[in-house]
């Protein structure tokens, strides 16, 4: 495109949090910042006023002293506001009014909402319960709970006493929980009785007993009665309803511990297919400070936004968007399938409760597109101001489509993942949007593409990079005391920079492509050729539904397969397979033209929505798989094995 897909209004500029927040950093530090790339260099070249400034901008509750980063130069090794004190959980809480702080749609079977004055009352009573089951600071609480207003509640209610939340969805079995909690050692568990999912109810009490059997650690199980008012539990020695639970407290001032900045607060989990699932730690104040800036600068969410993510609490989105009760916001929940009612729930949910923002993942969008839904026939969507995508990266066609038949409203597309709780690639409320691209990288953050001799480049593809602290750094691995498997995470290929294991590039906009992991990057005749580059081609085909790009391992080198999901009904001809060859090769180069075309019945992904590139070049070399708990349809991957097609 020669032109930019969006831009904003000067009104909308003078009106965004980060221009307010260009006046005061010009005013306190007698600067001369004029636009964002101005802002951006400030933040990176002087960080500590930066996040001084971000923490003074944003309200954060707690006490500091002048004291902003230790170790400026060590990475890892730096510690951000060492002197600091506050509550996570403090921070999110502190609108206490009868204005809505969640609305919840368990897919059109359940509704709720519940306002400000309601969710303080209600974790005020949970918490005193987890304290008189004898929760203390440090200690785990487990979550196998949706994405319901009691997975809210139970994770605020964690972070008040300085105890550490960490969740699976329950479309997770058990095998998978095990792997996750039994690393953790969790004291209580908040479980579920099930969930909805595209017009079936799931019943997870069966599962549970397993769970439970497995954890040995567990002193309390708590059961959220969500498919039925109220579920036999008398499998589950000990167990105790959710209300009953709760039922001998009531609720009043809450007593927050105020813990160091860098105090555990959530325990993630990677989501390789390869092994165990590591455990990444993040500190309350890291979590809190970067969010703020995220949801306040790079969003521009205001207090009583409505700050919609569609997300399950397995995936570090749902952390992400809760975070926006810090900013006084709304947060919309929903649980279930997105593609209920002809893959339009979503929009009319977020029609119904006046959704500001609505968040989604890129494979969702692209989905609609296929299926050629047009939206904004059917919702007006009066109150939404921005789409966000992430998972993996919006097409150029998948940008377009959301402008033109959902809305013609920012279209962001962000990049982050579980090691940093957030995003390294960001939207931005004053820059254009253009096709393809992520607006720019998030503020504070030195994030640059190397290529292979570590030389910072633009305008070509290479590993994206950040080469200086930031306060979202994990602050570990669980169970790695001497961090060499954290060092070896990140920092093993660059010393002292941040490798995020993104296939990236920088545009002549100072915006951002990512091309796929670089872990899964194909190398055909030694050409680095990230797989994101064949999607933006091949879906544009339009009997292709989907489709996987991986390398196999062929005589001395290797070679490109690539998988197609076809339109239902639809065969892969010697026909088709010569336009796909063509289109490839006219759009891109040869060496991006796959050597076999395969037709498979589906695409393996991750339970966020992730291609898994890594797993099927696995699966087609004949090596185990291990972790299949991390796969939302890990059936599909039986279907690559021992293909004939890849014989010759």
């Amino acid at each position: 495109m020669t032109r930019p897909l969006w831009e904003p209004s000067s009104q909308e500029i003078e009106e965004s949090n980060i221009k307010r927040f260009i006046v005061k950093a010009n005013e306190r530090y007698s600067l001369h910042i004029k636009d964002y790339r101005d802002l951006d260099a400030w933040s990176v070249e002087y960080t500590e006023d930066f996040w001084s400034l971000v923490w003074d901008f944003t309200g954060v509750i707690g006490e500091r002293t002048d004291a902003i980063l230790v170790n400026r130069d060590r990475m890892p090794g730096a510690h951000w506001f060492p002197d600091a004190r506050l509550n996570f959980a403090e921070n999110l809480l502190r609108r206490r009014d009868a204005a809505p702080a969640l609305i919840f749609w368990g897919e059109n079977v359940v509704k709720r909402e519940i306002s400000h004055a309601e969710l303080y009352n209600k974790v005020s009573r949970l918490a005193q319960a987890l304290r008189a089951s004898g929760v203390e600071p440090g200690d785990c609480v487990a979550s196998f709970l949706p994405n319901i207003p009691e997975a809210v509640v139970g994770m605020l209610a964690t972070a008040s006493i300085g105890a550490i939340w960490s969740s699976c969805s329950p479309d997770f079995g058990v095998q998978g929980v095990i792997d996750r909690f039994g690393q953790i050692k969790p004291k209580v568990l908040l479980a579920v009785d099930g969930y909805y999912f595209n017009g079936k109810t799931i019943n997870c009490l069966e599962r549970l007993v397993d769970i439970r059997a497995k954890l040995p650690t567990l002193e309390s199980i708590i059961v959220v009665s969500y498919i039925s008012a109220r579920p036999d539990t008398t499998a589950l020695p000990g167990a105790v309803l959710f209300e009953d639970y709760l039922a001998l407290y009531r609720g009043g001032e809450i007593s927050f511990a105020r813990m160091s900045f860098a105090h555990p607060l959530y325990i993630v989990f990677s989501s390789g297919t390869t092994g165990i699932p590591k455990c990444i730690v993040h500190g309350a104040g890291g979590t809190l400070l970067q969010h703020l800036k995220e949801h306040m600068l790079h969003v521009d969410v205001h207090e009583d936004d409505r700050l919609f993510y569609h997300t399950t609490t397995g995936w570090m989105m749902w952390n992400w968007l809760v975070s926006g009760l810090a900013c006084g916001a709304t947060i919309l929940l929903y649980d279930g399938s997105p593609y209920r009612n002809k893959g339009t729930i979503l929009f009319e949910y977020a029609e119904s409760a006046r959704a500001t923002v609505f968040g989604t993942s890129a494979i969702y969008i692209e989905t609609l597109m296929k299926n050629n839904i047009v939206p904004r026939d059917t919702y007006q969507l009066k109150s939404l101001r921005t789409i966000l995508s992430t998972g993996s990266p919006l097409s150029p066609r998948g940008f377009e489509y959301a402008y033109a038949h959902i809305k013609p409203v920012r279209i962001s597309s962000i990049s982050g993942g579980t090691d940093i709780i957030s995003c390294f690639l960001q939207g931005n409320p004053i820059l254009p949007v253009w096709s393809g691209e992520m607006q720019c990288r998030g503020l504070g953050m030195a994030v640059a593409v190397y290529n292979d001799t570590g030389t910072s480049v633009i305008g070509e593809k290479g590993e994206l990079v950040c080469t200086a602290p930031f306060p979202a750094m994990p602050i570990g691995f669980l169970n790695d005391s001497d961090g060499e498997k954290y060092r070896a995470a990140y920092f093993e290929k660059y010393p002292g920079v941040w490798r995020q294991g993104d296939y990236a590039e920088m545009t002549s906009h100072y915006g951002y492509k990512i091309y796929g992991r670089s872990d899964s990057v194909l190398k055909p005749s030694g050409v680095r050729i990230g797989t994101a580059e064949i999607y933006t081609q091949v879906e544009q085909i339009e009997e292709v539904e989907e489709s996987l790009a991986t390398s196999q391992e062929w005589h001395d080198g290797e070679r490109i397969i690539l998988f197609v999901k076809l339109r239902p009904g639809m065969m892969l001809s010697d026909e088709l397979t010569t336009t796909i060859r063509k289109h490839i090769f006219r759009n891109t180069t040869q060496h991006h033209v796959p050597a076999k075309i395969v037709q498979v019945r589906d695409i393996p992904r991750t339970k966020s929505g992730k291609i898994t590139e890594l797993a099927v070049r696995e699966v087609i070399a004949g090596r185990p798989i291990k972790n299949f708990e991390t796969l939302a349809n890990p059936e599909a991957l039986e279907q690559y094995k021992n293909r004939p097609e890849l014989l010759s």
